[in-house]
């Protein structure tokens, strides 16, 4: 397969997500609050995207499921961000993809993931549906279940 972009795409580490989830999705929090459970377990994987060497974005995929779906092979989407000068350049949506080749590849079934409000419109361009009810994250706002069947 070609790629048709400057970006390499690759598996980093938990730790290796910090320096991309804290200026975006905890920005005034400790740095620890960019440790989530179940960050380092054997079915846990995280996702880098760079240019010249740089971080530039990062999203981590957990063997998790959620009740509103039936499939039994469901993985969560978390921890979607890229830097805030690189965004609206087509960065998350190579991560996505990525992150969906290697999910049919290992047979799930279905990703889903706790949207942002402000990111709704990014995962509905990426073929996610909303499922459920909206609902609210103390200190981070409202949220969307969506979900994309891999099948």
């Amino acid at each position: 397969m070609t790629k048709q972009h400057p970006y390499d795409i690759k598996i980093i580490s938990a730790p290796e997500t910090f320096p991309v989830r804290h200026p975006v999705l905890r920005p005034g929090k400790p740095i620890e609050t960019c440790n989530f459970d179940g960050d380092n377990l054997e079915t846990t994987f995280h996702l880098g995207i760079y240019n010249n060497n740089q971080l530039l974005g990062v999203v981590s995929y957990f063997k998790s499921s959620t009740n509103l779906l039936s499939e039994a092979l469901q993985y969560q989407l978390r921890g979607m961000a890229v830097l805030d000068t690189f965004q609206g350049k087509g960065l998350g949506n190579l991560l996505v993809a990525y992150g969906d080749t290697l999910l049919k590849e290992k047979k799930i079934q279905v990703v889903w993931c706790n949207a942002r409000e402000v990111a709704k419109t990014f995962y509905k361009k990426n073929n996610f549906k909303v499922i459920g009810e909206p609902f609210n994250i103390s200190d981070i706002g409202l949220h969307y279940v969506m979900y994309k069947s891999l099948k």
